[in-house]
């Protein structure tokens, strides 16, 4: 019993948790869109200008994230962006309009942005080299499980205190993280009073003094192309966060209690492919001793498999067989993210928070492009299928951007 709750597993399930809230944070406006639609009167191009608002300063964030996780630490990275992003899900609530929105989902961003480059760089510290793409999976295993439970939750909120009393609920669920965090983490785990001789010799510890400079030439020439590969993957994850509920409740005529079940149906299937793509990495590294195989695997199956499972799509229109697509669609698409997430650990040990930030720039800038140009399609054609035919194209780049990662050798600290 005390080895399950050995310091470095607490660690990783306050992880859990915080993956699981900022996707709640950044997806329960998808949940709420049709009632926050009706109000303000907006199109499908404005609700798409809102989801992704987010998106800019997320974007500017990632480096600039990463750059302070890596000086400051994860510990008050995270407590910082916790009070800004717990306060910008309330002020959401508080919207009166597009505008008032598009602010509100900025700072959301803003908060946001250093969140993944932080608990990445908190990661390199805590995790053991041979569990990172189960850490990374099982992480964002979390967030898919925050994407799957909203929808219904949202829904059961609105229909209680309205859509507004809904992200006051769960802005108020933040700030209770945010304390766990900053009482509990230790940017080192040797100043942990938790942890134990024993437990220390598994983890890859840093010098207490270090003062290398950030090779950025080096850095961003490695990281580039895994920039390149996760906007692919990004493309897909914001077109299913943003469109997918209102994909039911408008092409099926559904209320929105029934389209968010379907919705859920569909994110549940993330998270089992988040957990089993980070374990298939690890599996086979610890078998092969191969690195860059172990990850091309499974982040080029997934792409592959994602783009198979959409393509029945555009042959059937039969309820049960598209949510069966979509599902299969996302859970391949998933598979994807424990081992990308565990490259900038690959690449960059000395400085993750930096190059997880840099990966993260394509998600980032996908979020920006992905939920605009699916509204505009929509609204354009009427159709609700075209996006995900975009999406089947741009997972195709992925699976051969992929090959072009440097996943040989890691920078070395004297870089």
């Amino acid at each position: 019993m005390r080895r399950l709750f050995k310091a470095s597993n607490v660690v990783l399930v306050l992880l859990c948790l915080m993956y699981f809230i900022t996707y709640v944070d950044r997806t329960n406006i998808s949940s709420a869109a049709g009632p926050i639609k009706d109000q303000f009167h907006l199109t499908n191009f404005q609700m798409g200008l809102a989801f992704s608002a987010f998106a800019y300063p997320y974007l500017v964030c990632q480096v600039v994230g990463g750059l302070i996780s890596d000086k400051w630490g994860a510990r008050r990275t995270l407590v910082v962006c916790g009070l800004v992003w717990a306060s910008a899900t309330i002020l959401t609530g508080l919207s009166m309009g597009l505008i008032s929105l598009f602010a509100a989902r900025l700072l959301l961003g803003l908060g946001e942005g250093a969140t993944f480059p932080a608990a990445t760089q908190a990661m390199q510290r805590w995790v053991p080299v041979e569990k990172r793409g189960f850490a990374q999976g099982v992480t964002h295993s979390f967030s898919r499980l925050g994407n799957a439970i909203t929808p219904p939750v949202v829904a059961a909120l609105t229909v209680a205190f309205t859509w507004r009393g809904s992200f006051v609920v769960i802005g108020v669920i933040s700030m209770i993280w945010i304390v766990l965090w900053g009482l509990y983490f230790r940017d080192d785990p040797r100043d942990h009073k938790g942890v134990t001789a024993d437990e220390l010799k598994t983890l890859p510890l840093p010098e207490k003094k270090r003062t290398a400079p950030i090779p950025w030439k080096m850095l961003v020439g490695r990281m580039w192309p895994v920039t390149l590969t996760y906007f692919c993957y990004g493309w897909a994850l914001w077109l299913y966060l943003t469109w997918v509920p209102l994909f039911f409740k408008t092409n099926y005529k559904m209320d929105i209690q029934k389209s968010a079940i379907f919705a859920s149906g569909v994110f549940f299937a993330g998270v089992v492919g988040d957990t089993l793509g980070g374990v298939i990495s690890d599996m086979l590294l610890k078998r092969t001793g191969n690195l860059r195989a172990s990850r091309l695997i499974v982040v080029v199956g997934g792409f592959i498999g994602a783009l198979l499972s959409l393509l029945p799509l555009f042959y059937v229109r039969d309820l049960t067989a598209v949510a069966i697509c979509l599902s299969a669609g996302f859970f391949f698409a998933e598979l994807v993210v424990g081992p990308m997430w565990s490259v900038p650990m690959d690449i960059a040990p000395d400085h993750t928070g930096t190059a997880a930030g840099l990966m993260n720039i394509g998600s980032a800038s996908a979020a920006i492009i992905s939920p605009v140009v699916g509204g505009y399609l929509i609204d354009l054609t009427g159709n609700w299928y075209l996006p995900f035919l975009v999406s089947m194209v741009i997972m195709g780049v992925g699976a051969a951007c992929a090959f072009t990662m440097p996943l040989k050798k890691p920078i070395p600290s004297d870089a």
